[in-house]
């Protein structure tokens, strides 16, 4: 039976991270990084497109029950059988040079019989390695990977149907630790790690990252584990946050929405510092701000909507046409030709980002500003053009009213930075001035009387999500009828089993795209910081519970989620949906907790 994406679980080192199904399975891991082909990629094809299985002998449904060690990221997996019960514990500890999976099995009654079994598949589901035996390991390699197994205590293991196999019994407090470590095929087997002295270290440091958390409101659990999903996304060697860990993860079930987010999106930032600062995590804000004005540095014409995980530009899009897809959704796609396209609100957040590090009081980088005014006399010039908007939509571009705010934004952060620092250089009075044309245009073109909301494009009676985000960002008042018109229209036409839709995919050809999604899971947090900020928190409370209800059975949500089907769509885990929990329950909850 297809799985759902809400049956999977996250582990991860900080560099790359691996999906755990509830049936024992680790059926996603690229290595070695985020970006890299996948050794695993059962998510998105079948078993012979590789995965590892780890579950009492005979099992064929899923486990009995499954949770993270409280404040980690060590996943417990437990079954319950006639002859007793095991414990799985799925963890990948922080490399020093090489990447391990490591999944320690517990016998916790009885004597149980537990199978192992391994497909190693590279590039993609695609290659078979060859397989021999070294040292008491098992070596798989393929052009430049090579993957080694062991175990702790050594058990037997066997080559059949293209995988490794192993067969053993454990009985109450027995336990069989595997780990697997990847390395690049030319150079010598690293360092072995002991299991269960990295099995402690991860606790003992996760449950000392969590402790930092600043924020004890309602639902402080849920949001610990939106941060530390956060955390889990973040490629240490950079401070950059990829937008989730997996590709092609369908936004309609059988259709062709299907996108790589093992990427940066200069989108998230302003968000991600928010809620990181927030949060009491300085340190990770610092190094997100960090690897965002190393990303964006260079020609402001030249400035992309993503980046790779280290700044890389270029990130081609191809097709893999061996994978049937998640739930036969095709086609499969790696990389991401939206990276090509002009979305004029990336400069609004680049600023934005800017400035709140600014006056959060991040130190500042040497020639930050002065990037800053290299992206504003772009602007200056630039800033009537159509774009794709924050989509990325493949139909065309338009003047989007969500990306014409932005450049507002962009304009406002910089007239407030001058106001507030005048030693430093720039054309403040252009740049006010630059401002209220922007908000004159906008409320002129990109607001429609009759129906008192602003629309998704000029001359366009379609609504879009991010109209939501016109008072957050201070371009009008919460209480300007304009805003709460909009408010109410988007929750009119975009609402959809309480929760809100992008835009009308289905009934527009704006995208460039056939079929539809799911609501959009930020989209709908962002309704309920909207209610609040109009003044209806009762309604925005509620909102935020049933939100809140929507994560998997251990915290995690996806990019969308389908109130009909009752079930997760897109790549998951999603940062942006992460951010977007976290953000609004500072919001609704914030004011509260301080006093």
């Amino acid at each position: 039976m297809q799985p759902r994406v809400e049956d999977y679980a996250l582990i991860g080192d900080e560099q790359t991270a691996a999906l755990v199904g509830k049936d024992g399975s680790v059926d996603w891991l690229c290595l070695p990084r985020f970006d890299s082909a996948s050794c695993f990629a059962r998510l998105l094809g079948k078993e012979r497109n590789g995965h590892w299985r780890i579950a009492p002998k005979g099992a064929k449904g899923p486990c009995t029950r499954r949770a993270y060690r409280p404040d980690t990221l060590v996943l417990d997996t437990e079954w319950e059988t006639d002859e007793g019960a095991v414990r799985v514990t799925d963890l990948m500890p922080q490399r020093d040079r090489a990447p391990d999976l490591m999944r320690i099995v517990e016998g916790l009654s009885g004597r149980v019989t537990v199978r192992s079994t391994l497909r190693l598949r590279f590039d993609y589901g695609s290659v078979v390695p060859w397989m021999r035996r070294t040292d008491g390991h098992r070596v798989a390699v393929a052009g430049p990977d090579a993957v080694w197994l062991r175990s702790e205590p050594p058990v037997r293991t066997w080559g059949a149907d293209f995988g490794t196999h192993s067969e053993f019994t454990l009985a109450e407090g027995e336990k069989v630790a595997f780990v697997l470590t990847w390395h690049p095929s030319h150079e010598p087997r690293p360092p072995l790690v002991e299991p269960h002295e990295a099995l402690r270290h991860s606790v003992e440091d996760w449950q000392a990252w969590a402790a930092r958390c600043r924020y004890d409101g309602p639902h402080r659990d849920t949001v610990v584990r939106s941060l530390i999903t956060l955390k889990a996304l973040t490629y240490a060697p950079t401070g950059g946050i990829v937008a989730a860990p997996t590709t092609s993860l369908p936004e309609e079930l059988g259709g062709v929405r299907n996108w790589d987010y093992r990427f940066c999106w200069l989108r998230d930032a302003t968000l991600s510092l928010g809620a990181l600062l927030a949060a009491g995590y300085q340190e990770e804000a610092e190094a997100w701000r960090n690897w965002l004005v190393r990303a964006v540095a260079g020609d402001p014409a030249d400035l992309q909507i993503m980046y790779g995980l280290a700044g890389e530009r270029r990130l081609p899009e191809f097709e893999l046409p061996w994978l049937s897809g998640f739930a036969g959704s095709r086609p499969v796609r790696t990389g991401n030709k939206a990276v090509d396209q002009l979305q004029l609100d990336v400069y609004g957040e680049v600023m934005d980002s800017l400035s709140l590090a600014r006056t959060s009081g991040l130190p500042t980088r040497p020639r930050m500003w002065s990037l800053q005014v290299a992206l504003m006399k772009w602007l200056e010039t630039e800033w009537r053009q159509p774009d794709e908007g924050l989509w990325e939509m493949r139909g065309g571009r338009r003047q989007f009213v969500h990306s014409k705010v932005m450049v507002w934004v962009a304009a406002d952060r910089a007239v407030r930075t001058l106001e507030a620092h005048p030693e430093l250089p720039g054309d403040l009075d252009a740049w006010r001035a630059m401002r209220d044309d922007v908000h004159r245009e906008v409320c002129e073109k990109g607001y429609d009387p009759e129906r008192n909301t602003f629309i998704q494009s000029y001359g366009s009676r379609e609504l879009d999500a991010s109209l939501l985000l016109i008072p957050r960002v201070g371009f009008l008042p919460p209480d300007d009828p304009r805003v709460t018109g909009t408010v109410d229209a988007v929750v009119a036409e975009l609402g959809h089993g309480g929760l809100v839709r992008r835009y009308s995919a289905e009934e527009s050809s704006v995208d460039g795209l056939p079929g539809g999604e799911g609501t959009f899971v930020a989209c709908s947090f962002w309704l309920a910081d909207a209610l609040h900020m109009t003044g209806r928190t009762k309604e925005a409370r509620e909102l935020f519970e049933r939100l809140v209800g929507l994560t998997n059975d251990v915290g995690l949500l996806s990019e969308e989620y389908d109130p009909v089907g009752g079930r997760q769509l897109g790549n998951f885990p999603q940062a942006f949906s992460h951010i977007a929990l976290v953000n609004t329950a500072l919001a609704l909850f914030g004011d509260e907790e301080a006093g």
